[in-house]
């Protein structure tokens, strides 16, 4: 083969590299959804109830899920959160007989990728928002956890298997401080304040 056709055909085989890396990176318009597992681990400190004394939360897993849209290469806006997860509860005085209470959280962030537009198939990213918190199916008669808002922020990576198709993790940690009442009865803070530790799938279209 002549010089130039190598030469030719090294440039072509070059500039489809580069395409394809192209392709790996998160992109203007792109959209995006989000599925797998996570850990919720709470605080240590869960606060301090009148009479019942010092709270405990246990720490639980459930399903993860997100979907997003980047209004640039590196600036995105995405809404996660898990299934309804089940945390059990135990005080000094009543011990684990203070039952559990199902916690729903939604997630609401701007996210920034530094690696946006650029071919690498390691693509981190972070993020900040605000976080809502649904707390019910209170087991204890009586007992009742209202809902939280507060700040939230995440870091994560994804790594790019095809165009469509990423897998990653991510930790997303998030404000959660519930007014708790018995029979109408204000009774104190239940600081929850959960760190999220999970991965799983991302599909971009």
């Amino acid at each position: 083969m002549k010089p130039k056709h190598l030469i030719v055909m090294a440039a072509l085989a070059t500039a489809g590299l580069t395409t394809a890396q192209g392709a790996m990176a998160y992109q203007s318009v792109d959209l995006f959804v989000r599925g797998g597992i996570a850990k919720a681990e709470v605080r240590g400190d869960n606060g301090s109830l009148d009479v019942v004394g010092e709270l405990e939360v246990a720490d639980e897993r459930g399903m993860a899920y997100g979907e997003g849209y980047l209004f640039s290469d590196r600036l995105g806006v995405e809404l996660n959160g898990t299934e309804p997860i089940e945390h059990r509860l135990s005080t000094a005085i009543l011990g684990s007989a203070t039952g559990g209470v199902e916690r729903l959280p939604v997630n609401l962030m701007v996210n920034y990728y530094p690696m946006g537009g650029r071919g690498s198939r390691l693509q981190p990213f972070m993020g900040a928002g605000l976080n809502y918190t649904h707390i019910s199916e209170e087991e204890l008669e009586g007992l009742d956890v209202d809902a939280s808002y507060g700040l939230a922020g995440q870091d994560g990576i994804d790594m790019t298997i095809t165009r469509y198709l990423l897998i990653g993790a991510f930790a997303r940690f998030a404000k959660v401080d519930a007014d708790v009442s018995v029979g109408g009865t204000a009774i104190g803070e239940a600081d929850i304040d959960p760190m999220t530790l999970g991965g799983g799938a991302t599909f971009r279209f």
